[in-house]
């Protein structure tokens, strides 16, 4: 616990009009589970008819409109105290069970109201901006996530025109001052606030970007000298922004993936986050690039042949590109630091996040879906790690592998799990056994390569 939380209550309060049914929280409750291994019948969450506890949304009304969010309670370097951090993406719509939107969710509570978003066509495009509707919502201060939608074959370099416009208006922003400071008609006050904001600038330190702009415009609202009123027009850019690029697999590893490498290969400070389901979920589940060797998919009826493309490690050889690989449900602490060095990196960044999805035809559902991610890591079919140029410029080994060596026995047991694999050896076994080899022979060669990266 927390000094903090000493004079506070807990508690959960079920959205009833907006919970959808997936079943994932009471599956990975961590008091249903401990009651499941006492033999206790007696358990925190429960589903239940949707039509009995809609008289419950009046709680849930309450807690949105009367409490606050609690953000200084717990480290913001942990699982709980980002947990606490308020999302500025909440009821997205997307499928029940999702595996897509809980990584949105959670970049939308790690930088929030400093989001300028490019996303591509697809899924997310979907569930974000399906008009009149949005899931992304505004704060007490009236800021929230800045999105826009682009084409499939063409957000990247959207993105990278977010980035172009944005560091042209910080560039305008510290002329202004910059020759504010060298001025002796400019006020002291105005030149304080004008090297604290320079300083905060510097640093890429936003919060204190943000603790500052109030008295420097206030300073420069008062002030008698002319030139510095230019900087009016950039009041609403003050705090420097956080572009991420977002899209799927068909839109980064297919028909956009030009694009994508061409931001990559600069040095833009831009991210992109890969919401990778291995198939191209919202037209209905036709293979991609990055769909696996022997998985039944649209356009792949008789197994697909070729190998998953390797995005990660395309991207690492450039050598002056974050890359990181991460599953929520196998280790989310991982996952939120993955985030937070993409965001921080002063380059290009590329984040490939292992997406659970109806397409997949994961059996029992997607309520299975948080222990699918751990079993896709713990068998060798997902590699989770992080690649950051910063240590290699250190003279430090750039790659940390953030899980355990594959345990290659559960792989086929893993592949099993899910209809677009299990399907083939019953339609036609000889022909399936080879492509499943095949795809167990190209997750080996996929971690044995990224082991050999680090050395």
């Amino acid at each position: 616990g927390s000094p903090k939380a000493a004079n506070l209550k807990y508690r959960i309060t079920i959205a009833t009009e907006n919970c959808v049914g997936c079943g994932l929280c009471v599956s990975e409750c961590m008091a249903n589970q401990t009651a499941k291994k006492l033999g206790n019948d007696h358990m925190a969450l429960l589903m239940k008819d949707a039509k009995a506890e809609f008289g419950e949304q009046i709680a849930a009304d309450y807690c949105y409109y009367n409490v606050s969010s609690k953000t200084d309670i717990f480290p913001l370097t942990t699982v709980k105290g980002v947990g606490f951090l308020r999302p500025y993406m909440e009821v997205s719509g997307a499928c029940a069970g999702c595996g897509e939107a809980p990584y949105y969710r959670l970049l939308s509570q790690l930088f929030g109201h400093d989001l300028l978003i490019a996303n591509a066509t697809g899924c997310s495009s979907i569930y974000c901006g399906s008009t009149p509707l949005t899931p992304f919502i505004k704060d007490k201060n009236g800021e929230g996530v800045a999105w826009a939608n682009s084409l499939f074959e063409d957000n990247a370099e959207y993105g990278f025109g977010m980035r172009i416009a944005t560091d042209y208006k910080m560039s305008q922003i510290t002329r202004i001052l910059s020759a504010a400071l060298a001025d002796e008609t400019v006020e002291d006050a105005l030149k304080d606030a004008a090297n604290k904001y320079l300083a905060a600038l510097a640093n890429k330190d936003r919060e204190a970007e943000r603790a500052i702009v109030p008295t420097l415009e206030k300073e420069v609202d008062a002030s008698k000298n002319e030139d510095v009123k230019e900087l009016k027009n950039y009041y609403r850019d003050l705090v420097e922004k956080s572009v991420w690029i977002i899209g799927g697999d068909g839109w980064s590893y297919d028909i956009g993936y030009g694009g994508l490498d061409h931001v990559l290969a600069n040095e833009a400070d831009v991210n992109v986050l890969v919401l990778d389901t291995e198939v191209y979920s919202n037209t209905g589940g036709q293979a991609s690039k990055s769909s696996q060797t022997g998985s039944i998919n649209k356009f792949t009826a008789s197994g697909k042949k070729e190998a998953k493309k390797n995005l990660a490690l395309m991207a690492m050889s450039y050598g002056h590109v974050y890359v990181a690989q991460i599953a929520l449900g196998a280790n989310p602490m991982k996952a939120i630091q993955a985030l937070k060095d993409a965001e921080s990196y002063n380059g290009p960044s590329l984040v490939i996040c292992y997406c659970p999805c109806l397409e997949q035809h994961i059996k029992g559902g997607l309520v299975n879906s948080i222990q699918e991610e751990k079993k896709a890591v713990e068998c060798g079919y997902f590699t989770c790690f992080r690649y950051d140029p910063r240590l290699v410029a250190e003279g430090k080994a750039g790659l940390t592998i953030d899980c355990k060596e594959p345990d290659w026995s559960k792989f086929r047991d893993f592949l099993m799990l899910e209809t677009r694999f299990s399907q083939l050896p019953v339609i036609n076994p000889e022909h399936s056994e080879e492509l499943l080899t095949k795809c167990e022979k190209y997750a080996k060669d996929r971690w044995e390569a990224i082991k050999k990266f680090g050395l």
